[in-house]
């Protein structure tokens, strides 16, 4: 039997426009993770409330589910580069007027919310762009692979962007130096953007009409593989979300401060981080739906962790094994959708993917920020881990397809049946 090939495990590498857009895409979601941290603490250090804390995503969240129909056709319609590049220039441009606010010694979190609108607005066609632009980037054999370093680079951002904006908070004295630094590294990410050149076929230009932009939503509603997997998300991480309330743990619970708070925040994607990396050299094998309900399950218990921890150490390791968890089922979940989706569907189908993670995320810390407010930090935390569990043995009953799934080579566009019959994919 021949050795296995080291250079397989990085296969996705080979292709220069790859490499192009992991970097650009590092660079936003580090801007953004930085930008979140100081946002978070400012609006803390002026409110004092929890239920400002889950203002904060739900502004963001918003514009997401107004705009979703149109941001998924625009990437459906017109160069996927081009809609990617104009969202860059947005985020550039919100860091700056958050800079401004900053320089200005705004003390009102009404100027600092209409900003995250406008965030809010970038980010829900960033979100479908960036998704269906990476089929186009790497052949279809290398597609699971590019997941995985894709979503390795994602969670490095994570970890680097919230510890280097608790820092720069921290040394500052203030949000200014954060904002600034996110502007400039926005900039970067909207130059680099403009030299990849994706390899994709003519896809038809579909008119804009009723049909067309909501062709994502008909289609995840017959293929049930994909409504599952993401349904699922929605619902577990909206009840499972902490990370909301990471100021107040930092704050009156674990007793620390922004430096603290940027280590909290970063937890999740060390976990993740490294998992991905793991499984982009060692890709899941065996049944995809089971592997998936399982991770989910842990999302859960590690939540619970979490919530009942007082002790610094402890709450970071586990935010580290509920980013591990997430990121199983976030790579299972992409090649579901990416894989499972014609190329000409998949800005629409990645905008409703998007709402649904919107909603779990966003919706998520409005309704951590909202249950704390009621019952108080510690509980709200916990029982969104139990109602994680709930979530999950009532999806594995109600979706028989999330059981049966099989390997995810098997996922492919117009076989998801075939892949999500008992034993089906299986080799």
């Amino acid at each position: 039997m021949p050795a296995p090939d080291p250079r397989a495990g990085r296969a996705a590498f080979s292709h220069p426009a790859f490499v192009l857009f992991q970097t650009a895409r590092f660079l936003i979601v580090a801007s953004v993770e930085m930008q979140a941290v100081a946002v978070g603490w400012q609006v803390y250090e002026i409110t004092k409330q929890p239920l400002d804390l889950g203002l904060v995503g739900l502004v963001q969240f918003l514009p997401g589910i107004l705009f979703f129909p149109i941001s998924g056709h625009a990437s459906d319609r017109f160069e996927r580069r081009k809609v990617l590049s104009s969202c860059y220039a947005g985020f550039a441009l919100c860091f700056t007027l958050l800079l401004v606010l900053a320089q200005r010694g705004v003390h009102s979190v009404t100027a600092i919310y209409a900003v995250l609108i406008l965030l809010g607005l970038v980010r829900s066609f960033n979100g479908p762009a960036s998704r269906s632009i990476l089929p186009q980037l790497v052949p279809e054999e290398h597609f699971p692979n590019a997941v995985a370093w894709n979503a390795t680079t994602f969670q490095a951002a994570t970890i680097l962007g919230p510890s280097f904006g608790g820092i720069l908070y921290a040394a500052f004295r203030g949000p200014s130096a954060v904002y600034a630094t996110a502007m400039v590294t926005a900039i970067v990410a909207l130059i680099t953007t403009l030299r990849i050149k994706p390899e994709a076929s003519a896809r038809p230009r579909e008119p804009l009409s009723f049909k067309t932009v909501f062709a994502g939503l008909r289609f995840i509603w017959h293929e049930k593989l994909i409504l599952g997997a993401i349904s699922l998300d929605l619902f577990a991480v909206l009840l499972g979300g902490a990370v909301a309330l990471l100021p107040v743990y930092a704050r009156e619970i674990l007793h620390t401060g922004p430096w603290g708070l940027g280590l909290l925040r970063a937890a999740p994607g060390v976990g993740a981080a490294i998992t991905a990396g793991l499984l982009a050299h060692r890709p899941l094998r065996g049944r995809s739906g089971p592997i998936l309900l399982w991770s989910v399950a842990g999302f859960g218990v590690f939540t619970i962790l979490f919530g009942i921890s007082h002790s610094l150490v402890l709450s970071l390791i586990a935010l580290f094994l509920v980013g591990a968890s997430d990121m199983i089922s976030v790579i299972i979940r992409a090649v579901f959708v990416q894989m499972g989706t014609p190329d000409e569907m998949r800005g629409r189908v990645s905008a409703v993917d998007m709402i649904f993670i919107g909603t779990s995320n966003e919706l998520g810390q409005f309704e951590s920020g909202l249950t704390a407010q009621w019952f108080g930090t510690v509980p709200a935390v916990i029982l969104g881990g139990v109602g994680t569990l709930v979530v999950i043995a009532f999806w594995a009953w109600l979706f028989p397809e999330l059981r049966h799934a099989g390997e995810l080579s098997a996922i492919k566009s117009g076989k998801l049946q075939e892949a999500s019959e008992p034993g089906g994919g299986a080799t």
